[in-house]
């Protein structure tokens, strides 16, 4: 069966974004632009834990056959593989779920991976509160857990857009890199005519005035809708998207944060050890005081639900977004 047999006629599939009506997407970004790549490189092979379903990677499997590999339910092998393959001169892309990578493979990213400066291109699936399994399957700290990996980059993209020039991008990044994969249809927030990614530099998105959020992920494409929500009433608020969180793009922050009266950080992540703890950090050490507003989770664990109710109940939804803005309870 193809990818494209399995995602035809299904309802919203688990870890696929909000379908937000007026808003354009693209199924399956991420395996069809490693597809893609795979035409033009014979360097290129992709892995995954059994959940090339929910990674979509079975893109590249359908017309690579002979270099995809499930190495089955098993996140430290597919890591210890991964890294075996790109001694011999590949470059291994693989999948399986955020949380998964992070809590039961971590040594071996750090060891196989990132120690040996191993070519292992690691898309990290259904990351935060995107997968509706509840604590056991969500990875809302897996940005604090991997930043402390020495030379490993780390990757939030925003939509498709972004995740398709990451993907291509990061073949040529040296070393081990931990990418938070969107799936399924991905919202398209950013021309691809003129946005271009790049590693360890924010962008700004949207000039404001007095309010400037600073976010990564699809966070910020609720950003932008909160921006565009309050428009309307004459409040004009600014939007960087840092899309790498390591390296992370200090500079770019500072003189983001410099321009407002107040600053507001938003994540698909804890509220600590994530953005919100990078920027604050930052300002603090070069001295820019500003009133800053952390939108993210709460550090604790959390329940099963669509992703709709549990951005809704955990506080990450765009009325939060605009509550924050207009300094609402």
């Amino acid at each position: 069966m193809t990818s494209e047999q399995l995602i035809a006629g299904q309802t919203r599939g688990m870890g696929e974004l909000i379908e937000i009506a007026g808003k354009t997407t693209e199924l399956a970004p991420f395996g069809r632009e490693l597809a893609a790549l795979g035409r033009e490189r014979s360097d290129i092979v992709a892995l995954t834990a059994d959940m090339g379903r929910y990674s979509d990677i079975l893109a590249f499997r359908d017309e690579h056959p002979d270099r995809f590999f499930n190495v089955g339910m098993a996140e430290q092998n597919l890591i210890a593989v991964s890294a075996g393959l790109a001694k011999t001169g590949k470059i291994a892309y693989c999948t399986t779920y955020s949380v998964f990578v992070s809590r039961r493979a971590y040594d071996f990213v750090a060891i196989a991976g990132a120690h040996s400066m191993a070519n292992v291109k690691i898309f990290a699936g259904m990351p935060g509160l995107m997968n509706g399994y509840g604590a056991t399957h969500q990875a809302t700290e897996d940005l604090n857990m991997m930043r402390g990996i020495a030379d490993l980059t780390i990757i939030d993209p925003c939509d498709a857009t972004e995740l398709k020039q990451v993907v291509r991008a990061v073949a040529d990044i040296p070393g081990t890199v931990y990418v938070r994969l969107l799936r399924g249809n991905v919202s398209v927030e950013l021309d691809p005519a003129t946005y271009q990614f790049t590693v360890g530099k924010a962008a700004v998105l949207r000039p404001g005035g007095s309010v400037g959020i600073i976010s990564t992920g699809y966070m910020t494409a609720r950003a932008l809708d909160a921006a565009a929500h309050v428009a309307p009433q004459g409040v004009d608020v600014g939007v960087l998207h840092v899309p790498t969180i390591k390296p992370f793009d200090t500079a770019g922050v500072l003189a983001f944060a410099a321009q407002y009266d107040r600053v507001i950080v938003a994540e698909n992540h804890k509220t600590t050890g994530g953005l919100a703890t990078l920027v604050i950090e930052s300002m603090f050490d070069a001295g820019v005081i500003r009133p800053v507003e952390r939108i993210g989770l709460a550090d604790s664990f959390f329940e099963c639900g669509s992703q709709e109710y549990l951005e809704a109940r955990y506080g990450v939804d765009l009325p939060r977004f605009v509550r924050a803005i207009l300094q609402e309870a």
